[in-house]
């Protein structure tokens, strides 16, 4: 009898499930391109993540000698992996073709712009990133996304009401 949970039981089918999201993301940076890295992880760090012990929110992306380096990402040690287990802050290797990355790399070298990770999940069996290129809001900008939000969710409750 199998003892897994449903997000490992999906994860093992190769279905696309995501394990953790960066929420404050969306209101934080304005998401201007997205892309899907493979995530280079030892077995342990896989084990923690289809359990759910994954955190992004503080994790951004570095390009340092031509790779790719996600840094911040908190991946919490696995209980039974004794003495093999890994370090939870560990900087990380995020796996993309050059050419993927040479067109990346140029719209993420303007000023202004950053690599932040918006979700973690499972493809076809393995860990993936995606990635974004985003721009930072100004609290104005902040504030005038969540009035639009609020005039728009007022305009499609008043439409239900019409009906």
């Amino acid at each position: 009898m199998s003892h897994k949970t449903p997000k490992q039981l999906d994860a093992e089918k190769g279905k696309n499930t995501v394990v953790c999201r960066n929420r404050k993301a969306s209101h934080e940076y304005e998401i201007l391109q997205d892309i899907e890295c493979g995530l280079m992880l030892f077995g342990s760090e896989v084990k923690s993540i289809r359990n759910g012990k994954v955190s992004i929110d503080e994790a951004f992306a570095r390009i340092r000698n031509g790779e790719l380096w996600l840094v911040g990402c908190h991946i919490a040690e696995y209980p039974q992996a004794n003495v093999q287990n890994h370090e939870p802050l560990r900087t990380r290797k995020l796996l993309l073709h050059k050419r993927e990355l040479a067109k990346f790399a140029e719209k993420a070298a303007e000023r202004g712009h950053t690599l932040i990770p918006l979700d973690v999940h499972f493809s076809e069996g393995k860990v993936k990133v995606k990635l974004a290129i985003a721009r930072g809001r100004k609290v104005h900008d902040k504030r005038e996304k969540l009035k639009q939000a609020d005039a728009d969710r007022e305009m499609r409750q008043a439409m239900r009401r019409g009906k």
